[in-house]
């Protein structure tokens, strides 16, 4: 049972890492806080669904599709959506509060759109739901390779921002624009390409998800709170940090939900959301403002 609990935990946790990574480059470079991020996740997830059953496309073979075509329409929301609201603010802090009211309107627009498309139907399908045993524990084959495919994407991302010129050209955007100004940086062109990313992850998190989980049109702001809640315990910005707090939060859900009661997972998420912020307010990572 301990062995269940603990590859179910790091399963969940490395979807909720995954997912809260692409909010984090989003949030931190652009200072885009996107409500609609989760709603761009369960759209990939219905792509996964309908590549699957309709052209029998596996999942592992849609990420090649669904994932290019994420960051193409990422970019493109943020090209006519929300340059427009970068040009007209003058700070960073309004910034922020004009992109939550903009991207709660497209939150509404892309949840229509999969209401009218899907209703509000749970879906799923049958992708290597078979079972293999490790140490002694039944695991299912697709959540394995799911976990599998996550850490190789969010280890190859953390490795492109801290490894090569662009992502160093990122992060210096996500410490001080203005300074990454005065050494060339194109700052809207590094934000654009942030965004563009952060909502690739997104899509490659969703046809993950969709492997093992049942998902509707509406489960789009269950995602987007797990990956606030984790890029708020992480440190908000910090990478790492949403790779750790996104793993503790996926064993503290698993093992409550293995020892004490399915029910409380939710209490238990929110709990330790709040005993991290009181020991740490800025976050396991992140950094008091000065």
């Amino acid at each position: 049972m301990f062995i269940d609990a603990l590859f179910s935990g790091i399963t969940l946790g490395g979807m909720y890492a995954l997912v809260a990574m692409g909010l984090t480059l989003q949030y931190g470079v652009s200072r885009i806080m996107n409500l609609a991020y989760g709603e761009f996740l369960v759209a990939a997830a219905f792509c996964a669904y309908l590549l699957m059953t309709g052209l029998q496309v596996t999942p592992l073979w849609g990420l090649l599709l669904i994932v290019p075509v994420a960051f193409a329409l990422n970019w493109l929301v943020y090209r006519f959506l929300l340059t427009p609201l970068v040009k007209r603010t003058r700070t960073r802090a309004a910034l922020e509060v004009d992109s939550i009211l903009a991207t709660f309107g497209l939150l509404f627009i892309v949840q229509g759109v999969m209401q009218v498309s899907f209703g509000g139907n749970y879906y799923s399908y049958s992708y290597l739901n078979e079972p293999v045993r490790i140490l002694d524990s039944v695991l299912a084959l697709n959540r394995l390779l799911a976990l599998g495919f996550a850490a190789v994407l969010g280890i190859g991302f953390y490795l492109a921002l801290t490894r090569t010129r662009l992502g160093t050209a990122i992060r210096a955007v996500a410490v001080d624009p203005v300074a990454a100004r005065l050494v060339a940086i194109d700052v809207r062109w590094a934000s654009a390409l942030a965004f563009a990313a952060g909502g690739a992850l997104a899509a490659g998190g969703g046809v993950l998800v969709s492997m093992f989980l049942t998902f509707n049109a509406n489960m789009g702001v269950i995602f987007t709170m797990k990956a606030l809640i984790v890029i708020i315990m992480g440190g908000v910005g910090n990478v790492l940090g949403a790779l750790v707090a996104g793993l503790l939060l996926g064993l503290a859900e698993s093992f409550i939900a293995t020892y004490v009661d399915p029910g409380l997972t939710i209490a238990v998420t929110y709990g330790v959301f709040l005993l991290v912020l009181l020991v740490r307010p800025t976050g396991l990572f992140g950094r008091a403002a000065r």
